[in-house]
């Protein structure tokens, strides 16, 4: 079964507890021939454990919901208050039964209104369960999540592999995403290096500039001078003579020598000026798939099919993913579902046949393959493949989530557009 990523704000909240067991306040299980829910309706978000409520507040509203309440509660720092600070807030308000916690419990109600109708529709724990396992299939976590703890047939045991698996999402996504940062951080820190010293260059550049010019100007006033000396009627004492024409060779050597110097220094200077130029775009390359892949984390998960239709950056498209890593090709597969696509997949000829690859490009819409892991034959296989088909190619920079993220908004941005 995949796991799917949740948002961001929810990933912080959730790695942020402690996995210990969590004591529910709840009646005991219902016997196997026992079908009918509990007398009581839906439990209230203070009647759950407070070991609960991080979880529920992270993983189920945003900061923009939140900064909504407590503006709505005229609280004086609503709009500037840090995430994290809004977050603490909210958790003390789940756990009391006034003001803020029914606004609190309201505003639950209504931004999982949808998930909430559709368990409503279960009678006992197991179909409860089975709910829950359909809704983290579609990766949608912050509806289903507040649905089942707030269900009157949820029963401990159900509780405690909810929260369990809302919690590990938190490492699952954690892990995807660290080396990417990493190597950014590693290159901003390398930029910074080479700005240094591209700037000790330019100052030494200045200082040879400076001492080639002098050198020139005193060229050309030992030429003048040995031009007045030519044209002087009374010839020069022959040893001066021969000593000027030393030191004028002295200095055009030395000219010579500096320019030959100068020439070398701007080679070099141009070579770092390219790298330099390289690591930046790589930053920025960086950056915009973080960027890409905390925006599509944020965005709530899309609603079934039935409900909502699909969601509009891939809009039903099938994409096909050739190479990368095998464990997280469920991750990928996960987040083009998550966006409103299918995701096929083809190893590069490791394990799957390369004669599988012509079925799946005339099945799939675009192509993706990331540079750094897939065969130069698979890739030279998906571009001639793609090329006779008339469709799409698009490789990947490296096959991380952040890079497959990036590439598949720059597709939905470019659809949009037309």
């Amino acid at each position: 079964m995949p796991t799917l990523p949740v948002s961001m704000h929810a990933l912080r909240a959730v790695s942020g507890l402690t996995p210990s067991p969590i004591v529910i306040p709840r009646p005991p299980a219902a016997e196997p021939n026992d079908l009918l829910l509990p007398a009581k309706g839906r439990d209230r978000i203070w009647e759950l454990s407070p070991n609960l409520h991080c979880s529920v507040v992270g993983t189920c509203l945003s900061t923009g919901d939140l900064r909504q309440l407590f503006a709505k509660l005229n609280d004086p720092d609503a709009r500037t208050a840090s995430e994290h600070a809004l977050h603490g807030r909210a958790v003390r308000a789940a756990g009391q039964k006034e003001t803020a916690g029914k606004l609190l419990n309201k505003l639950l109600d209504k931004r999982h209104e949808t998930a909430i109708r559709r368990f409503a529709k279960a009678r006992t724990a197991a179909e409860v369960r089975a709910l829950w396992q359909e809704a983290l299939e579609r990766g949608d976590i912050p509806g289903a999540y507040w649905a089942v703890l707030s269900h009157p047939a949820t029963d401990g045991p159900l509780v405690q592999e909810v929260y369990g698996e809302v919690h590990m999402l938190s490492h699952l996504v954690g892990m995807s995403n660290r080396a990417d940062i990493a190597r950014l951080r590693h290159l901003e820190q390398e930029l910074g290096a080479r700005d240094e010293k591209l700037a000790r260059q330019e100052e030494r550049l200045q200082q040879i500039g400076a001492e080639r010019e002098a050198l020139a100007r005193r060229v050309v006033e030992l030429e003048q001078a040995a031009r007045r000396q030519a044209a002087a009627p009374v010839p020069t004492v022959p040893a001066e003579d021969e000593g000027l024409r030393r030191r004028l060779a002295d200095e055009q050597a030395r000219s010579a020598l500096l320019a030959e110097r100068l020439a070398a220094q701007e080679e070099a200077i141009a070579r770092l000026t390219g790298r330099a130029e390289q690591a930046e775009a790589q930053a920025a390359a960086l950056q915009d798939e973080i960027a890409a892949l905390e925006s599509a984390l944020d965005e709530p998960a899309a609603e079934p099919a039935e409900t909502s239709g699909t969601a509009p950056e891939l809009q039903g498209r099938t994409l096909l993913y050739v190479g990368g890593r095998p464990k997280q090709v469920e991750q990928l597969r996960a987040l083009a579902a998550r966006l409103g696509g299918v995701l096929l997949s083809h190893d590069g000829g490791v394990e799957d046949s390369p004669t599988l690859l012509p079925g799946l490009v005339s099945q799939a819409d675009v192509a993706f393959f990331p540079v750094d892991c897939v065969s130069h034959h698979a890739a030279g296989q998906v571009k001639r493949l793609c090329r006779d088909a008339q469709k799409p190619f698009v490789p990947l920079r490296t096959a991380s989530l952040a890079s497959f993220a990036a590439a598949v908004g720059t597709m939905g941005r470019a659809a949009a557009a037309e």
